[in-house]
């Protein structure tokens, strides 16, 4: 499987969060915001990460290895790490989300989004808040 870069996979996160926004139902919308997230994820270890070539040991987790190349991180790591098992059960067809907590998490990863273009120096693409029902410039408030 070919490495994608760090720009493919930002531009794959966007795309994603920017799918989540719009998909129903809330399982759904909950398990495509994760997957983007997962996606920024992985931009960042793209970017950042140093393989140890020779070194092949248990799997670790995206979540637990942004922690520890970017310390700053770890906090977004631990948060999306606890609603992997939500997304999880929410592919499988379970209803696990509300629509409020599918509409928090695709907000939280359009935060998180931000906060990693910051971190990896780069300029900060627009906003896709608006297009989940209950943000600021939804009009629905």
């Amino acid at each position: 499987m070919p490495r994608r870069s760090r720009d493919d996979l930002l531009a794959a996160a966007r795309h994603g969060l920017a799918e989540a926004a719009f998909a129903h139902p809330a399982g759904e919308r909950y398990a495509l915001a994760h997957l983007a997230a997962l996606r920024v994820a992985a931009a960042v270890l793209a970017d950042r990460a140093k393989p140890r070539p020779g070194r092949r040991g248990r799997p670790v987790s995206a979540w637990r290895l942004l922690a520890q190349v970017v310390p700053a991180l770890d906090e977004w790591a631990d948060f999306f790490a606890a609603g992997a098992p939500r997304r999880a059960a929410a592919e499988a067809g379970l209803s696990v989300v509300t629509a409020r907590e599918a509409d928090d998490l695709v907000r939280q990863v359009e935060i998180f989004l931000g906060v990693v273009e910051e971190v990896l120096g780069l300029p900060s693409q627009p906003a896709l808040t608006g297009t989940v029902p209950g943000t600021a410039r939804s009009g629905t408030e």
